[in-house]
């Protein structure tokens, strides 16, 4: 610890009620604006980092959805895969909304509070620490009057006090001094005697200064506290609002208790969780193991082909195939919503059935037959067998 702080004069000097030491108390005006101004700056700074990491998680996604939907794993395992990328796709999306709300909601909500509750003068500073500045100088102006009449009476006290202790020192030196006169040292006892009774004097005069400011101080204290609590009062809203923005600005990055959050997560849990090792053997066993429909060799009649039209002939060809290729169909479960791109590709939604009739090609792609006869491609990894 310092000497000064040990210092009790230095510490009095120090003293709200001294004269002019309300000006950290003034202050707090100035020093609340620019926090606001701090506060706007530093969470836009926040804002741009969500929306920086929103940005990355949409690239990452964007970057893998192809590897992840060609990769060779399938079923339980692959929609697993996929479902990571699909919670980044709704986490970046969050992580922009969390950028939108600290720029549109708190910043702004600031901003507004801050124009509302502080107004400038033409000339500088502020209204409101103008108004308790003023409040202060009224209140100490008296004050400081009687300190200053005070502090002259104790000077002058003090002085007397150097120069009675000084004649008493001469007197008590020349007493019984040989060397000094009787005349001499009667001299030096009369000029005691004097510095004592101008001490006595203006000690008197000291002590009746002290009186009257000591009197002057239970209303002093009264209107420099009247203005203290005015600022206060107004230090007690701004602490209240920069509360509330600061509770706002937590709840919207505190994606802890966010239920999207927990609602992403469970899904993503549940989906690993979901992860069916039987299920996936079993489906690739019937998708490319034994398990696949043939057309096992059989005795087959001659049937002499009829003279028809060639349009008439493709019709009753294509039906024959469509039946036989009906007869040969596997049941199959959509594990996600497709909407077909072109005309001659199926539409459905995840847990709709129907029939594939055509095995998997090189570009991973089968024919389908839903149950109200529309055929159409779709891609192979996006149904299960079941």
């Amino acid at each position: 610890m310092s000497t000064s702080e040990n210092n009790p004069e230095d510490v009095n000097h120090r003293s709200f009620w001294m004269p002019g030491n309300y000006q950290p108390t003034v202050k707090r005006t100035e020093d609340a604006f620019q926090a606001c101004n701090d506060i706007v700056a530093c969470f836009q700074e926040r804002a741009r980092v969500e929306r920086q990491y929103a940005q990355q998680l949409d690239e990452w996604s964007n970057k893998w959805k192809p590897v992840v939907d060609s990769s060779p794993l399938y079923g339980s395992l692959l929609k697993a895969w996929q479902c990571f990328l699909f919670s980044t796709d709704r986490l970046a999306s969050l992580h922009a909304s969390i950028c939108r709300s600290l720029v549109s909601e708190d910043a702004d909500r600031v901003r507004t509070w801050q124009k509302d509750t502080f107004h400038k003068k033409l000339f500088g500073g502020f209204k409101e620490s103008q108004d308790i500045e003023m409040g202060f100088a009224r209140a100490q102006k008296p004050w400081a009057k009687r300190l200053k009449k005070l502090d002259k009476a104790r000077r002058a006290y003090h002085k007397v006090s150097r120069k009675e202790h000084a004649a008493k020192e001469r007197d008590c030196h020349a007493q019984g001094n040989p060397d000094v006169s009787i005349d001499k040292q009667k001299k030096i006892q009369e000029e005691r005697e004097l510095a004592q009774q101008e001490a006595e004097k203006v000690r008197a005069r000291y002590e009746k200064v002290l009186e009257e400011v000591n009197r002057y101080v239970p209303r002093y204290m009264e209107e420099m506290e009247s203005v203290f609590d005015q600022s206060q009062d107004e230090e007690r809203r701004r602490i209240v609002f920069l509360k509330e923005a600061f509770l706002s600005i937590h709840k919207h990055l505190d994606v802890t208790n966010n239920e999207s959050v927990r609602a992403i997560y469970n899904e993503l849990h549940n989906t690993l969780m979901g992860i069916d090792e039987q299920e996936d053997l079993r489906w690739w066993k019937n998708t490319h193991g034994p398990g696949m429909p043939t057309d096992w060799p059989h005795f087959q009649d001659y049937s002499p082909e009829k003279k028809t039209k060639k349009g008439k002939k493709e019709v009753e060809k294509k039906g024959t195939i469509e039946k036989s290729v009906m007869i040969g169909g596997v049941r199959v479960r959509a594990l996600y919503d497709y909407v077909g791109q072109e005309t001659d590709e199926l539409s459905f939604k995840a847990g709709e059935e129907f029939l594939k009739i055509e095995d998997e090609d090189d570009q991973g792609w089968c024919q389908g037959k839903k149950d109200d006869g529309w055929e159409g491609l779709y891609p192979a990894n996006y149904v299960e067998v079941v």
